[in-house]
């Protein structure tokens, strides 16, 4: 997927947000803003939004002198998914249809984005929650449950740090196939680490990897030739989250993308209204 121009003023937004989360140094502030603002006017517009992301967080960890800005808010959130951890599993293991709820729910988890959503809260989460178990999905969970049908290697590409709580609950929908999942290789905006992993209890689920890349999303030409390996021998890939929508949609794989259409260029670009949960795929 292409950068859009409505996508300019977004990487603005951001990057101003994390600069604050980072420092109450208005410099630093007015450095990140102009460095972002060049590097805007120079990217090619035929490369995927979080191609640019990369690099307006590498200046802001550069210019505040920071590994990991969102590191608090990371663990803040998974605390947070935690909690609501053994209700939510409980709603899976009442329902009618337990995959189809762990869908819902794993959906649901991608709220959890503090690249296109800066307000948010344990409210936000809860009320996520709610709708998506309501909610009608736009796409063919059926196209779903035939690939899995044959589906022995599934690769799971994770999105977001609390997030990671709730895909726990599809995976395990998805056990005793072989999973595993895939975080990023450093930090980058609330991106899900093998810190997180560690943190919301995937490493004891399934086999954890990073994919070495601090693209917020799955640039397969800068990930690491092991993690490649691993993606093109999958018989699955499932894709949570924007970023890996952004960066995977053109790609000629057995891809399932699961996502909430935060984002109004990218809603319009699958031809859905903003908010909607998103099942799509494989082809």
């Amino acid at each position: 997927m292409q950068t859009y121009l409505d996508c300019i003023p977004c990487f603005v937004r951001q990057a101003l947000e994390a600069a604050r989360m980072a420092t109450s140094d208005e410099k630093i502030h007015e450095a990140v803003l102009r460095g972002v603002l060049n590097m805007a006017g120079r990217m090619p517009m035929d490369q995927s939004p979080p191609v640019m992301g990369r690099r307006i967080h590498r200046l802001i960890r550069e210019l505040c002198d920071d590994a990991d800005p969102y590191r608090a808010v990371k663990e803040r959130f998974n605390r947070a998914a935690l909690a609501l951890y053994p209700q939510c599993r409980a709603r899976v293991e009442e329902a009618d249809d337990p995959l189809e709820t762990a869908v819902r729910l794993a959906i649901a988890g991608n709220v959890i984005d503090f690249g296109a959503l800066s307000d948010l809260d344990e409210k936000v989460i809860s009320a996520s929650i709610t709708q998506a178990l309501d909610a009608e999905l736009f796409g063919d969970l059926g196209r779903f449950r035939e690939a899995l049908q044959r589906a022995g290697r599934i690769l799971y590409l994770g999105d977001n740090c609390g997030e990671i709580v709730f895909d726990r609950l599809l995976i395990e929908q998805l056990l005793p196939r072989e999973v595993t999942f895939v975080v990023r290789g450093r930090p980058v905006i609330n991106d899900v680490t093998m810190t997180d992993a560690e943190m919301s209890g995937m490493t004891k689920l399934v086999p954890v990897i990073d994919n070495g890349s601090d693209i917020p999303g799955t640039v397969l030409a800068e990930c690491a030739p092991q993690f490649r390996d691993r993606f093109r021998q999958a018989d699955l890939v499932i894709a949570k989250g924007q970023g890996n929508y952004e960066t995977l949609s053109d790609e000629d794989y057995p891809i399932v993308f699961l996502f909430k259409a935060k984002c109004p260029v990218i809603a319009r670009h699958i031809g859905c209204e903003t908010g909607r949960l998103v099942i799509q795929g494989p082809s």
